[in-house]
């Protein structure tokens, strides 16, 4: 009966709403509820009502599916990077020393133009991630759910970097290289340079925008899925899903 109370409150955890008060407990409890099936395979044995192991393994896939379908969505829609101080790309480092030369002689909105046009380029770059997470989670084992479980806070996210950031990198490469075309990045770069070789005595700078577009849209997405991830740890899940449905009908 031990196991069959605490197998619920992990599941309850990952799938359906209670009351708040029951958040604060529920990873741990929910970790310890899968160490106590440590010695049963994955697919035999029965939580409660006939639940099979691997159901609750899916709950967790379910509900980190849900949080990075947020992620995606929220980075992928306009303003989803440039409006967010917290993800929010700037210039390159390089750059830095343009954008004050340029500041200084009241042509500082030539940089501001090209950050804003980095930032839309990440936007469209974003829902790449999609289908790499849907992937991840996929090729997810019992192992590695049983490490997320009993791991730090952002545990997935680490799973995530580690399975995905190759990956990701070279699908988003060339969409931001599309992208920054298509947004008028290039041409903002190419007239915020003219302006800054047109000043005295300023040395010579060059970057690389769609590295630099790459990896700070993946540091953002990374960012919120690890913010998803202690939701998901902490709170209630919002949706439920079909899965979670039918365990609680």
């Amino acid at each position: 009966m031990k196991v069959v109370r605490m197998t619920l409150i992990f599941l309850v955890m990952f799938g359906t709403a209670i009351a708040a008060s029951a958040a604060t407990n529920w990873l741990q409890k929910g970790s310890d509820a899968l160490k106590s099936l440590d010695t049963e395979s994955e697919g035999t044995s029965t939580l409660g009502a006939n639940l099979p192991t691997s159901d609750v393994i899916a709950g967790l896939k379910e509900a980190l599916t849900v949080g990075s379908e947020h992620v995606v969505q929220q980075l992928g829609q306009t303003d989803g990077f440039y409006a967010d101080p917290q993800i929010r790309i700037p210039l390159p480092e390089k750059l830095a020393t343009v954008k004050s030369a340029l500041d200084k002689v009241g042509m500082g909105s030539f940089a501001d133009d090209l950050e804003l046009k980095l930032n839309r380029a990440a936007e469209a770059a974003s829902p790449k991630a999609r289908e790499l997470f849907l992937n991840a989670i996929s090729q997810m084992t019992f192992e590695d759910a049983r490490g997320i479980l009993n791991g730090p806070e952002d545990a997935a996210t680490q799973y995530f970097r580690k399975t995905m950031s190759p990956d990701l990198a070279q699908a988003m490469t060339p969409v931001v290289d599309d992208s920054l075309s298509e947004v008028g990045a290039v041409q903002s770069y190419d007239r915020m340079m003219g302006k800054y070789a047109d000043l005295p005595f300023v040395p010579d700078v060059k970057a690389d925008l769609t590295d630099h577009v790459v990896n700070k849209g993946m540091d953002g997405i990374f960012h919120y899925m690890a913010v998803e991830e202690a939701a998901i740890r902490k709170d209630p899940v919002k949706r439920t899903t079909d899965l979670l449905k039918k365990v609680f009908q």
